[in-house]
């Protein structure tokens, strides 16, 4: 009798076991048929780092529409919370993200995994509790975490990083690895200064880096053009770098209510000021080719180069 228990425990943990390395095989066959797709449609991958000289400029709330609007008009979208000290574009998009980015490194899952559907057709990446680790991986996690990365190659047209407020030597990787950056203003000399703070750091690191500025909360579209275009002479006359205005958003109670409804303004309230304002800033910025010609491969290749000293910090650890 004890003999039959013994072998139905076998049995039962060879079939577990085969079942898991099944669905492994059938999860793997899945997503080299989702990259041989996306390779055969031709798809340019631009990958775009969101960012702001300091909190409260609606940085988070403006990546979600942004997303939302380009994928209104067709595009394949990606939102990537990247937001060390507050990762919560799921909360705010009102989507309940069953895996984070910390989820993917540490239970080793598939990027896929931890993809959720977004409102409109975009698809969101939960950066999670803990996230800062992600720049204190030792080199065999750090490995996984690009070999996911690389999956998404020819999967979208757009992938934004929604950073943290302000500029760290582990963010900054990020935001020089990718093709471009949109600094998120606001008419506020504190926004403005902040904003040119993080230019100057960007572009003392890399000069050839493409930044383009949207303000945000403007009394008007005046209000919003003027401050931008302070914000172009200081960055030209003091630093040589030209910085491009994408556009100005009005200041409007619709976006406050959206928030609170979990509801992304552009869907809640369409026809609002705010929204029409997002429309304009989507036509121009979809309009807009990548001004360099760093493929999705050299995105990769450079955020390696810039992260490999923190791995070796990590490893240090002992990690």
């Amino acid at each position: 009798m004890f003999q039959k228990i013994s072998l139905f425990r076998q049995s039962i943990t060879f079939y577990i076991a085969y079942s898991g390395v099944k669905k492994m095989k059938i999860d793997q066959a899945e997503n080299l048929r989702k990259q041989i797709a996306s390779a055969k449609s031709g798809r340019k991958t631009k990958v775009v780092s969101i960012v702001s000289g300091k909190g409260g400029v609606g940085k988070t709330n403006i990546s979600i529409n942004l997303a939302i609007g380009l994928s209104q008009i067709g595009k394949k979208v990606l939102l990537v919370d990247l937001d060390i000290g507050m990762a919560n574009i799921d909360i705010v998009a009102g989507v309940s993200a069953q895996a984070t980015i910390v989820d993917m490194i540490e239970e080793k899952l598939s990027i896929y995994d931890i993809m959720a559907d977004g409102p409109a057709g975009i698809s969101m990446i939960a950066g999670g509790s803990g996230l800062s680790f992600l720049f204190q991986l030792n080199a065999i996690k750090f490995s996984y975490f690009l070999r996911q990365i690389e999956q998404l190659e020819h999967q979208f047209d757009y992938i934004f990083f929604d950073m943290g407020a302000g500029i760290t030597k582990d963010s900054m990787s990020f935001i020089l690895s990718s093709h471009e950056a949109i600094l998120v203003l606001t008419p506020e000399p504190t926004s403005i200064t902040d904003g040119y703070a993080l230019v100057k750091a960007l572009h003392a690191e890399d000069d050839r880096l493409p930044i383009y500025t949207i303000v945000n909360a403007c009394e008007n579209e005046n209000e919003g053009y003027e401050a931008a275009l302070r914000f172009k002479r200081a960055a030209h006359d003091f630093l040589g770098k030209e910085v491009a205005m994408i556009g100005a958003l009005p200041f409007d109670r619709t976006v406050s209510r959206a928030v609170r409804e979990q509801v992304p303004f552009l869907l809640s309230a369409p026809k609002s000021k705010v929204s029409l304002s997002m429309k304009k800033i989507i036509f121009t910025y979809s309009g807009q080719e990548i001004k360099t010609k760093k493929e999705f491969g050299n995105f990769l290749t450079k955020l390696t180069k810039l992260l490999t000293p923190m791995l070796k910090r990590g490893s240090n650890n002992g990690e």
